[in-house]
């Protein structure tokens, strides 16, 4: 028992003699470390990356189990497959990684607009929203299919040569105008830059998560890609429901009506957090399944 004591005492005593020797720089250097690990955690486990992540960490068992158990021939193998394993993380977390970058560039941006002053224009930004709302009200009433991306932080230069530059005042007559079944723009997605109308008929990514329903079509599927990609709000109108969907970061929200949008879009546009006290109606696209079924 006094053998126990002692040693405890002496464990306890080098736990005490080490707390002594951190310095704030450690505390500093631990915490960083600490919300990296977090929000590494947080990316894997949202993404499809998570699968791959498991299979590199059974790779790294599978190297610790080999080098205690003296299995050579194990060691050789997994030695060469880390070897390039850097350049092999890389090319297949390819996707993600630029997604994560793009976001977090989009941080400082923020940061460097508010220390300027730089402020946004709410009078042409409520304008803008006000008259986009108006039009997807109508496409929803008449079942008119509509993808519109509002540009923010990350620019969608890359798409906007896939379609036809407009930049004009934003209207609902024109808006309307650009998604009539028999204009020619109405295939692709209208582009909104600095509260005007950039580009219509551009072509964007679609999503290859394989979480999302197979009933959702290409519009659905290409207003998620795009928000994966970006920090852009989309506004989706179903051509056979009339539903109105929006798609921020890559989820998909789903049953709004003109006054829901109009808050949606200037919380996430301007800012705003308060809401006029209706009740939204969002309905999860896992759960629906007859109402979403979409050619485009």
């Amino acid at each position: 028992m006094k053998v126990l004591l002692f040693s405890f005492s002496e464990q306890l005593g080098d736990v005490l003699n080490i707390i002594r020797q951190i310095s704030f720089a450690d505390i500093i250097d631990i915490a960083c470390v600490s919300v990296l690990l977090y929000y590494l955690f947080k990316f894997i486990r949202e993404r499809r990356a998570g699968k791959l992540a498991l299979g590199v960490v059974l790779l790294f068992i599978i190297q610790f189990v080999s080098r205690i158990a003296d299995m050579y021939v194990m060691q050789y193998i997994m030695q060469n497959i880390f070897q390039v394993g850097i350049i092999t993380l890389v090319i297949l977390f390819q996707p993600e990684i630029r997604s994560v970058l793009e976001k977090v560039g989009a941080q400082p941006l923020k940061g460097l607009k508010g220390i300027s002053g730089e402020s946004k224009d709410t009078s042409s930004t409520q304008t803008m929203i006000d008259e986009v709302v108006s039009a997807v009200g109508d496409f929803s009433e008449d079942k008119t299919g509509a993808l519109i991306v509002f540009e923010r932080t990350t620019k969608l230069g890359d798409m906007v040569p896939s379609g036809t530059v407009i930049d004009a005042a934003p209207t609902a007559f024109l808006i309307k105008n650009i998604f009539f079944n028999k204009a020619p723009l109405h295939d692709g997605a209208l582009i909104i830059r600095n509260a005007r109308l950039h580009a219509g008929g551009c072509v964007l990514p679609v999503s290859n998560n394989p979480d999302i329903i197979k009933d959702l079509g290409t519009r659905h599927r290409a207003g998620i890609g795009v928000s994966e990609n970006s920090d852009a709000v989309v506004v989706i109108v179903s051509e056979e429901t009339g539903t109105i969907s929006t798609a921020v970061e890559g989820k998909l929200e789903r049953g709004y009506t003109r006054e829901t949008l109009t808050d949606f879009l200037r919380a996430e546009l301007m800012g705003e957090t308060e809401r006029s006290g209706r009740k939204f109606a969002f309905i999860g696209h896992s759960k629906e399944t007859k109402e979403s079924k979409e050619s485009k």
